[in-house]
């Protein structure tokens, strides 16, 4: 299996590691500690000597409850990042649902958009269906970042995220994009209880009949932090980094091609020994 991107045709026959770089200062996980440009470049330098192959670049948080942020703001803040990064010949992804930034970064050659709202925004589709190859993730979000875990979802969470991603996945094979371009997120944490999202884990499978690769984002969420909760002791964001890669690696033994993480060195590490036990199946 494999995604096409912008510069990049990525094998997937072993899971990818996507490095997180967070250039807003709201983050839930570390809001403001890496917003200055040249901090952000040197954290994701460390990501990629930990073993990241793909970078993630946000401008926007999409925490629940988290403050709506203009195009020109976005682009403020990590323009000056990219235009540096894509200097270094990694696939690099910008996290963003506004058809003028995906337009701008991918003019200067990103390769990868990571929308949370799978290209649901007027115009967003028109933006991408014009490009030749850029990969697209499509999450699926119930609801919209400000609202979302006010009224989270009800019912059988499974075949609901499964049914909004085959809708998006046709909307934009009609556009004539290509299969080989898409990836999936079930959208952990977002308008999903704590149940849910294990649901999805459990039967995370399930969605792999839909085609596309299968992207995971259980990294230092709020889930994880109610499971290690103790006498009515939330551990931090940065206090959820066992938790973390324990997800991502539940995740990949359930048929995650990519997982995307903070903790990058820590994924990486135990990839290797999932990896090194894979092939030793493959021997017997």
């Amino acid at each position: 299996m494999r995604w096409q991107t912008t510069r990049f045709d990525l094998d997937l026959a072993r899971p990818l590691v996507m490095g997180i770089v967070n250039l807003t200062p709201d983050s839930f996980s570390d809001g403001g500690r890496h917003g200055d440009t040249s901090q952000a470049l040197a954290q994701a330098q460390r990501m990629l000597e930990d073993g990241a192959q793909i970078l993630d670049v946000g401008g926007e948080s999409s925490r629940p409850g988290a403050a709506f942020v203009s195009a020109a703001q976005e682009l403020e803040r990590i323009l000056p990042f990219l235009r540096e990064a894509i200097r270094w010949q990694v696939p690099i992804s910008v996290d963003t649902c506004k058809p003028e930034v995906m337009q701008v970064v991918l003019d200067l050659g990103v390769d990868i958009i990571n929308d949370i709202w799978a290209f649901r925004q007027p115009g967003a589709t028109a933006v991408v269906a014009a490009h030749a190859s850029c990969g697209l993730c499509l999450m699926h979000m119930h609801r919209e970042p400000q609202t979302m875990q006010l009224q989270t979802m009800t019912g059988d969470v499974v075949p609901q995220v499964q049914a909004f991603l085959a809708e998006r996945i046709d909307a934009l094979l009609s556009m004539g994009i290509a299969a080989s371009r898409l990836v999936l997120d079930p959208g952990i944490g977002f308008g999903k209880t704590q149940a849910q999202n294990f649901q999805l884990l459990a039967q995370q499978s399930h969605l792999k009949v839909l085609g596309p690769p299968i992207l995971a984002g259980w990294s230092r969420k709020s889930t994880l932090g109610a499971v290690l909760s103790k006498s009515g002791h939330v551990p931090a964001p940065d206090e959820r980094v066992c938790a973390s890669v324990a997800a991502a690696l539940l995740a990949v033994q359930r048929g995650a091609n990519v997982v995307r993480v903070h903790d990058v060195k820590e994924t990486v590490q135990a990839l290797a020994v999932w990896n090194a036990m894979q092939l030793q199946e493959a021997l017997t």
